[in-house]
């Protein structure tokens, strides 16, 4: 049992943090209750906690000041937990750096459902280390500057990327080779600004191609991969 997840659910209201944490121990999970954001930080001291279903109307910092603070300091995933079904409360969550929400009603499914979810896509992302800022790297090509955050063509021509494209583009450089679907690419660039939630993955990638593509209509660097993503193709070296 040791192996398996620890979730720690930060929720005010006893009956649903008891309630999450029974249904989550019978799905094999190891839970940790707390009532608020003190419960929090002292759960987090005494255990590794591998996700936080946190809830946003708590007493004392809220659910969105606890989901910031989390952010500055670690990269525990979280998913949050709304009473509101308002679009403007998911946002906020989100861009505060929450991976994914849950509104209240919810079924224990969804809830296990959406937190094996996070977890898949968090695990195999921290099995990859991006690459360091400040490097010159490499690839089909062309250089990324990432010191000035320049592209730089072969006839050393710099191509302005916008900020989402620019995040995009590291995101894949730091993951090569493998497959990343929406959620993950969502992901990584998060960790850097909330910048590509303006628009969406297929529209930036689309942007990027006819940037870095030879034929953006025949990509060979950025390739869809159906059903599963992207995939940037290109080998990535630092000289």
């Amino acid at each position: 049992m040791e192996t398996s997840p620890h979730i720690l659910i930060v929720d005010d209201h006893k009956e649903i943090r008891e309630l999450v944490a029974k249904f989550l121990t019978k799905d094999g999970f190891r839970a940790t209750t707390a009532s608020d954001g003190k419960d929090m930080q002292k759960a987090l001291g005494e255990s590794k906690i591998d996700l936080i279903v946190l809830d946003l109307m708590l007493p004392g910092d809220d659910g969105l000041t606890l989901c910031r603070q989390l952010r500055s300091e670690s990269a525990i995933p979280v998913i949050i937990l709304t009473a509101k079904d308002e679009e403007i409360d998911r946002i906020l969550g989100l861009e505060m750096g929450a991976d994914d929400y849950v509104t209240k009603p919810f079924s224990s499914r969804e809830l296990v459902a959406r937190i094996k979810a996070v977890l898949r896509r968090t695990q195999a992302l921290s099995s990859t280390p991006e690459v360091t800022d400040g490097e010159n790297l490499y690839f089909a090509g062309w250089k990324l500057d990432m010191a000035k955050r320049e592209l730089v063509s072969t006839d050393n021509v710099i191509i302005p990327l916008s900020t989402g494209e620019y995040d995009l583009l590291h995101a894949f450089i730091s993951h090569p080779q493998r497959v990343l679907n929406r959620d993950q690419l969502l992901d990584i660039a998060r960790g850097r600004t909330a910048s590509v939630y303006d628009r969406s993955i297929d529209t930036q990638v689309s942007r990027l191609r006819r940037k870095i593509e030879q034929d953006p209509k025949d990509p060979v660097i950025i390739k869809t991969v159906w059903g599963g993503g992207y995939i940037f193709t290109a080998s990535v070296t630092t000289k």
